[in-house]
């Protein structure tokens, strides 16, 4: 099995929807429409020749600068039997952060994509139980999101020069 084929198999079955082909690490990476992660992660597991069957992450990440597309998903799956991996992304607006959720076909997408939800936003549609699982339910903000000072500005009780400024 090598990225080629992969690629192939893919690019055979959804054309050009897919986008962002490159392999950074050597890991076969590429970007899908985000109506479309479930349609990808089912051909990934089921088609005989790929087998990617293993989830291996899920996680968020924030982009203010990329309008329409400031929140992305990134999905990594694992061929066991011949171990190999990839990645794909899936893009959604922050102001309509939906995903259609991959528990039903990884059970380990369940609790990656709580923490996803819990620290991004995301809404996964369908999800059995999407809510906060690390930070507390009142809380009415996404604490990863790059909406937030590392720090306080005005804070004068740090001497700068023990951290390197």
């Amino acid at each position: 099995m090598t990225n080629e084929i992969i690629r192939q198999r893919l690019t055979d079955k959804f054309g050009e929807a897919l986008t962002g082909w490159e392999e950074p690490y050597g890991i076969l990476t590429f970007t899908a429409p985000a109506e479309m992660n479930l349609k990808v992660m089912q051909f990934l597991h089921d088609d005989e020749t790929l087998r990617f069957r293993f989830m291996t992450d899920l996680t968020g990440v924030h982009f203010p600068d990329r309008k329409g597309e400031e929140l992305s998903v990134v999905y990594h799956l694992h061929n066991l039997t011949d171990n190999i991996r990839l990645r794909f992304k899936i893009f959604v607006p922050i102001e309509k952060p939906d995903v259609y959720t991959a528990s039903k076909l990884f059970s380990a997408a369940n609790w990656m994509e709580r923490e996803t939800y819990d620290f991004f936003g995301v809404n996964f549609i369908g999800h059995p139980n999407l809510v906060r699982i690390l930070n507390v339910d009142e809380m009415d903000y996404f604490p990863m999101r790059k909406e937030y000072q590392m720090e306080d500005p005005t804070r004068t009780d740090k001497d700068n020069e023990m951290f390197g400024r």
